[in-house]
């Protein structure tokens, strides 16, 4: 790996090749000496005792050996560690917080497939960490490489390792708590993607009044994700019609997202489920300064939406930091992405499909309406994305042609359309959407715009 190690959502790469159990190892010898220099402090000694960290995983077969080393790393540098085991990303942070823990550690490439792994840090309180945080550890990781030498722990002074697999039920247990009424009566399918939330989903749908069947919930360290998941929905919006059930949902490969097919195999994507909470916790005064938090990417269906139910809508870069980011900064308690990453800032600290799916099967119970019903209240718009290879992206700003391109097409789209033109993050690339009353209209439009981009910012 070669750059900055930390991307949008940790360290990622092909385990074994890019991600290796020296790096994962090396991460987290340097993660302990920026997250758990000095561990909580104990109110009834007047001193600080030794950091803790949790550390979970999804079941990619990677994880196991991944997880050795990050494990060994922690106790090497001094940090008592609680094993989780396979458990969901947003359970992860939301054990770091309930157990006490200075940091939290989850592997796991989210919907990625088998091959990759990924390794996320968590802070107290199961926060994510922020850039600067981040480039510390990395920082501290060269330093190790370097050479650099401190006081390695010896004795009765490193770390201790012991399973704590039960903690699964403190999640569970906490997620019910979040409910505002009862599943009975729904028939719900769920598809957990052969990933982390294939026992304790199936386990809170039950348990909250639901009758569940569940599909993609046979992990064998090496079908996570494969043709299953929320982004594979094929097979469960087949499942749903067949089986005659109220609702499917799909969570990802670390359950971090979910996505919902109707009863008739229509698939509602993140932006919908959002409309949907929206409304809903705007009935009963729950939601924060009436506003919601969603990235440049949502459909204007939505933006149409919150405006037409008198709500705000708050803007942010793609990437759930940023909505998390605005999030916190304005005091907001719901946002997410079209993707299904939901974040419900009452209930957890990080975007949880597990628990965005039973709020949203809560709304269906309480309503008595079907999820089409309910998803109604937004009309999703034909949106078009046409990414545009080896061009500058520094001339995107600078070109005049395109800025005169782009004014004709919004002149042409009118209230009932949007152009976006987004220059990658991380590949020479430039992302052109479009959004039309039609699809025929939206890809007209996005390809020409898309030819402009081609000659003018080379």
């Amino acid at each position: 790996m070669t750059g900055r190690l930390f991307g949008t959502d940790g360290v990622r790469g092909v385990a074994g090749r890019d991600l290796t159990a020296e790096l994962a190892m090396d991460l987290s010898v340097a993660a302990a000496h920026v997250l758990g220099d000095a561990g909580a402090f104990d109110t009834s000694t007047g001193r600080r005792g030794r950091p803790v960290a949790v550390v979970g995983r999804d079941p990619r077969a990677s994880g196991e050996f991944l997880e050795a080393a990050v494990v060994a790393g922690l106790a090497s540098s001094g940090v008592d560690v609680l094993r989780l085991g396979v458990l969901p990303t947003p359970a992860v942070a939301h054990l770091t917080a309930a157990l006490g823990a200075d940091l939290g550690v989850m592997l796991s490439a989210s919907h990625n497939p088998a091959p990759d792994n990924g390794v996320k840090f968590f802070a107290r309180g199961g926060r994510k960490l922020p850039d600067a945080v981040e480039d510390e550890i990395e920082q501290r990781l060269g330093e190790q490489r370097l050479g650099g030498k401190w006081d390695r722990p010896v004795g009765s002074a490193v770390g201790r390792v012991r399973e704590a697999y039960g903690e699964a039920e403190r999640y569970i247990a906490h997620l019910l708590t979040t409910l505002p009424g009862r599943l009975d009566g729904l028939n719900v399918v769920i598809d957990c993607a052969h990933g982390a939330a294939h026992v304790v989903a199936p386990e809170a749908l039950l348990r909250a009044g639901a009758t569940v069947e569940a599909i993609g919930a046979r992990p064998d360290g090496l079908n996570i994700n494969d043709g299953h998941g929320s982004t594979h929905l094929d097979k469960l919006r087949q499942v749903v019609v067949s089986r005659g059930a109220d609702v499917g949902i799909a969570y990802d490969g670390d359950a971090d997202r979910c996505l919902a097919v109707t009863h008739t195999g229509e698939i509602i994507d993140g932006d919908q489920i959002m409309a949907v909470l929206a409304l809903a916790m705007h009935a009963e005064g729950r939601l924060v300064k009436d506003t919601v938090v969603a990235t440049v990417m949502s459909n204007l269906g939505f933006r149409i939406a919150l405006r037409e139910a008198g709500l705000t809508l708050v803007e942010t870069g793609v990437g759930d930091r940023y909505v998390l980011e605005a999030m916190k900064a304005g005091g907001f308690n719901l946002g997410g992405e079209q993707s299904g990453h939901v974040v419900m800032l009452d209930h957890a600290t990080t975007g949880d499909g597990v628990l965005t799916s039973l709020h949203l099967l809560a709304e269906v119970a309480r309503s008595g309406r079907s999820l089409a019903e309910l998803a109604s209240v937004m009309t999703r718009l034909p949106q078009v994305l046409v990414n545009v290879r080896d061009v500058s992206k520094a001339r995107v700003a600078e070109s005049a042609e395109l800025a005169e391109a782009v004014a004709a097409a919004e002149a042409e789209l009118g209230d009932t359309g949007r152009v976006l033109i987004r220059p990658s993050g991380t590949e020479p690339m430039v992302r052109v959407m479009v959004e039309a009353t039609s699809q025929e209209q939206a890809e007209r439009v996005a390809q020409r715009l898309a030819e402009v981009v081609r000659s003018s910012c080379v």
